[in-house]
């Protein structure tokens, strides 16, 4: 059960870095649209697992393989718009968040 202060962080995660990907310097990398979907964070608020949605998805691992290589650069970014709010910035994990493709899946089979 995640606490107010763990849910509190994940929403300014999700926040900042959705901006980081889509607006900052680091969008340039990315010819894809990423959206961050869902963030879980640990209770010391050390770690922070990410789950991104990454459009179109036909190249999604090479555009995660990408982000894992840079994760430095984004973690530096994101430690840059969040130093007021949070003590420590927490480390980031990255992982593809596939719900929304297994949705439309499924309500395909169920038009069929």
């Amino acid at each position: 059960m995640e606490s107010t202060r763990q849910r509190k962080v994940s929403r300014l995660i999700q926040k900042e870095l959705s901006f980081v990907f889509q607006k900052d310097n680091i969008g340039f990398l990315f010819k894809e649209m990423i959206t961050v979907t869902i963030v879980r964070v640990s209770p010391d608020l050390g770690n922070a697992n990410i789950f991104l949605s990454i459009f179109p998805s036909n190249n999604a691992e090479e555009t995660l393989l990408a982000i894992q290589n840079n994760k430095k650069v984004i973690r530096k970014k994101f430690g840059e718009k969040v130093r007021n709010q949070l003590r420590i910035v927490p480390d980031l994990n990255f992982f593809i968040d596939d719900s929304g493709e297994y949705a439309q899946q499924i309500e395909r089979l169920l038009k069929k």
